[in-house]
């Protein structure tokens, strides 16, 4: 490349937060669509039940095959990304799940509704990653935590809208609209991202790791599934059995091969960086601790205290408007003092309100509910995606693309084993506390002791992350595969040229 055509370095274009607001609501627009779908269908289970005359069990595949083709495809972000490009590869994503959002909306079946769901698994799994790379590789060091803290916001608000928005659609429209409203959303996110997202410059073409891209999907899939069914149904039941031996064996071949790869599709030398696996074990021992106010509260409040999904979605709010609140607040803090104290402070929030969390009773006031939720959300949105920049901080530069999707691989099976370990504790200490239960008390109390027990075990986790916080350091300079500068010490000056 001359002279004459060759990108201004970043000492020639100085970095504009307007340059990046663009390309930053494309992904925000397309991550909102994913995350609320994440969360919506939950609501909406009894209603499917009641529309199609199926089974739970039945019904729980649209909860379930939604989930696995999300797993089974984040692996393959990478490469995919690698190969044809983040722009090409992002807005491909956001036209088929726009597309299985509009045939859920058709269905006249459960079993297409099932088969749809997993059409918009498989558009929806590599939004996130590969969005949050993109927004990575624009942003310089010195402001990634400003730009990520705006990135994390939809993160975190979608899941308490979700709720709320599906439950009001339910009760004032219909079921095919918690799906329909995807169309005009994932429209809209095209448009912006033809016209604002840039074209990322592409090196060599990656090679074909194929044993690697069959051994992904049914690892990260299969874990997945038999969590999901050791928490519903029974860890000794023959499919769950089968499907963590499968998801096992997949994955340890699976690292092996990635191991040995020149090219791998997922990069799992890079756990080599102590910086890098320090954060990774924090943020995942944190997202589990978290799922006690994320999953379990909106159960209490309709299970114990009998509010309608709409109500509990209202209710939920504060911890929504506590992230909405922090979150830029600690993304701008990041890019002047690190993760540390961000997550120090954020975790020993987190772990204050689930301790008082655990003190709710038949007659506790809302307020005292109302309170920790706010606290958990303002937690979450000062440690959260301090964490996950610092993690890609620790990262090569040039891999973050490989690393993306492994940290949101390995979040998703996380997340399913933080749901069936919380709940499969939960109904444990449920049935201790029945049969503890004199004769003519309410059996309500055994539920909630249940829920406080619980409660108390995702605050023991958040002070486990509280405590791990102390240990974090700030990211050493990694070198780049050329060992030729930093991995992490500009921007994509390239990539903000055009689009």
């Amino acid at each position: 490349m001359s002279a004459h055509n060759a990108p201004p370095s970043s000492a020639e274009q100085p970095f504009s937060m307007r340059a990046i607001i663009a390309p930053l609501m494309a992904v925000i627009v397309g991550m909102i669509m994913v995350i609320l779908d994440s969360t919506v269908v939950n609501v909406a289970l009894s209603k499917f039940e009641e529309e199609f005359g199926s089974s739970l069990n039945t019904i729980q595949w649209t909860f379930t095959g939604y989930t696995l083709a999300l797993s089974a495809v984040i692996p393959l972000a990478g490469w995919m990304t690698d190969k044809f490009g983040p722009k090409r590869i992002f807005m491909i994503t956001i036209a088929l799940f726009t597309l299985g959002s509009a045939l859920c909306a058709a269905a006249q079946t459960i079993d297409q509704l099932i088969i749809f769901r997993v059409i918009q698994g498989l558009g929806g799994g590599m939004v996130m990653p590969i969005g949050i790379a993109m927004i990575f590789r624009l942003a310089p060091p010195e402001r990634r935590g400003s730009v990520m803290g705006m990135l994390g916001i939809p993160m975190l608000m979608a899941p308490a809208l979700g709720p709320v928005l599906s439950g009001w659609l339910i009760e004032n429209a219909t079921w095919h609209w918690i799906f329909l409203i995807n169309v005009p959303i994932g429209i809209v996110a095209l448009f912006v991202g033809a016209k604002y997202l840039p074209k990322f410059p592409q090196g060599k073409p990656p090679a074909l790791d194929m044993i690697g891209m069959i051994l992904a999907p049914i690892a990260f899939s299969s874990i997945a599934y038999g969590v999901s069914e050791g928490g519903r149904n029974s860890w000794s039941a023959d499919q769950t059995v089968i499907a963590l031996a499968v998801g096992g064996l997949a994955l340890l071949l699976f690292v092996l091969v990635e191991l040995r790869h020149r090219q791998p599709l997922l990069e799992l030398r890079v756990f080599r960086s102590s910086d890098f696996t320090r954060g990774v074990l924090l943020t995942w021992t944190v997202q589990i601790a978290l799922f006690g106010a994320m999953i379990l509260v909106p159960v209490y409040l309709q299970n114990v205290m009998q509010y309608s999904a709409f109500e509990t979605g209202l209710i939920m709010l504060p911890q929504a408007i506590g992230s909405m609140i922090f979150m830029p607040i600690g993304g701008r803090l990041f890019d002047k003092i690190g993760a540390r104290p961000l997550a120090i402070v954020g975790l020993l929030s987190v772990s204050c309100a689930l301790y008082l969390l655990s003190g709710v009773q038949l007659d506790t006031p809302l307020i005292q509910i109302l309170i920790p939720l706010f606290m958990v959300g303002s937690g979450m949105g000062l440690s959260m995606m301090s964490l996950n920049t610092h993690v890609l901080n620790a990262a090569p530069r040039e891999l973050v693309s490989r690393v993306t999707p492994l940290t949101t691989a390995a979040q998703q099976v996380v997340s399913s084993f933080a749901v069936a370990g919380l709940t499969g504790f939960l109904t444990t200490r449920t049935g201790d506390h029945m049969k503890l239960l004199g004769q003519g008390e309410n059996p309500l109390e055994a539920m909630v002791s249940a829920f406080d027990d619980t409660f108390l075990l995702s605050m023991s986790l958040a002070f486990v992350g509280f405590a791990l916080a102390f240990f974090l350091r700030k990211p050493k300079v990694t070198p780049t595969a050329a060992g030729t500068g930093s991995g992490i010490d500009k921007p994509d000056p390239a990539a903000m040229m055009g689009h």
